[in-house]
């Protein structure tokens, strides 16, 4: 069997991709979660490892990519950077070319995980993850960096669509910045953005003065509006943005003030907790087309949502967590196997 015509590529970010192989991506997800434990893809990696190097820990992301690879036939290495000898502008070690250089010969794939509490300055998780595509033989896969999570977005987009229906375009998602004590990195709401607005989709971003994102990427999320024929609006006020969504994203992000001075995870937390009117509830929910809530997990339940719209029957948040292993089995398929 030939190899994937995607064999080899990276997945930063699905800006990176076209839109044709994104959804031949979901399609495949789609194939893998319906058949999830035939025998139809279960030798794709056989005997083949797929290493997971973790800057920051996680639940749903190791959990997912275990599975993925054991699904896959093959197996998947944990790593952190405590357990290496890696070099650092404050110590000495191994460099990225050769780190890259030595782990493509004993793998299929590496999945990097980097947040924004583990970097200096805003961007440099995902200059990070180039850095390694740029010397690494096999694939790089972003688990989350400060910017990106492209599994996360694939994942929201097939959990929608399982609810909606596959035509999102002409759809309205409100990303709404809700108060929280977590001071969530930008990645999961940006990739969101970028991913939703080149299906198609009206978007809404609401946020109170102060928590703008990456301008870079909310001119390309304008630009993706713009082709698509749909809307782009900006909205201040927390409660009017409701209006007529068919889905709600509600989830905190820190300020782009965050790395002033140095970055200060509990300082970002107490200028967020003030803002208790910005929680998706079901007050404001009633504005809406009877939208489906969606969030990256964790909740932060009672800030940036509550528990009756988070448990509530119109929320897909386990649906979406089960889809990233669908879409995350499929990249890995198509950048990986050697018998596609």
């Amino acid at each position: 069997m030939p190899r994937s015509k995607y064999f080899g590529k990276d997945m930063i970010c699905t800006r990176d991709w076209s839109v044709d192989a994104l959804e031949e991506i979901l399609a495949l997800a789609g194939d893998m979660k319906r058949e999830r434990y035939s025998s139809k893809f279960a030798k794709l990696l056989l005997n083949k490892t797929f290493i997971m190097f973790f800057y920051n820990p996680s639940v749903r992301t190791r959990l997912s990519f275990e599975a993925a690879a054991t699904e896959l036939g093959g197996h998947a290495q944990f790593l952190e950077p405590s357990s290496m000898r890696l070099k650092s502008s404050k110590s000495a070690g191994e460099t990225i070319e050769d780190a890259a250089k030595v782990m493509s010969r004993y793998a299929v794939g590496i999945g990097i995980r980097i947040l924004e509490d583990k970097v200096e300055n805003y961007g440099e998780g995902d200059e990070l993850l180039r850095e390694y595509a740029k010397w690494s033989d096999i694939p790089i896969l972003n688990m989350a960096d400060d910017k990106f999570h492209p599994f996360q977005g694939l994942a929201d987009v097939m959990g929608m669509r399982e609810n909606i229906g596959s035509g999102l375009k002409g759809k309205t998602l409100l990303q709404y910045w809700g108060h929280g004590a977590l001071a969530r990195s930008w990645c999961s709401v940006q990739e969101s953005l970028l991913i939703n607005s080149r299906m198609g989709m009206n978007i809404v971003l609401a946020y109170p003065e102060g928590y703008s994102l990456d301008h870079d990427v909310i001119a390309s999320v304008k630009a993706n509006c713009q082709e698509n024929g749909s809307s782009f609006e900006v909205s201040h006020d927390q409660v009017s943005c409701y209006k007529n969504a068919d889905v709600v994203y509600s989830r905190n992000w820190m300020s782009p003030d965050a790395y002033v001075g140095g970055f200060d995870k509990q300082r970002e937390i107490q200028k967020a907790l003030p803002y208790t009117d910005w929680i998706c509830d079901a007050e404001k929910m009633k504005l809406t087309n009877g939208a489906y809530f969606i969030h990256p997990m964790p909740v932060d339940r009672g800030h940036e949502v509550t528990d009756e719209i988070a448990s509530g029957e119109r929320s897909l948040i386990y649906d979406i967590a089960e889809n990233r292993l669908h879409v995350q089995k499929a990249v890995m398929a198509l950048t990986m196997s050697e018998d596609w």
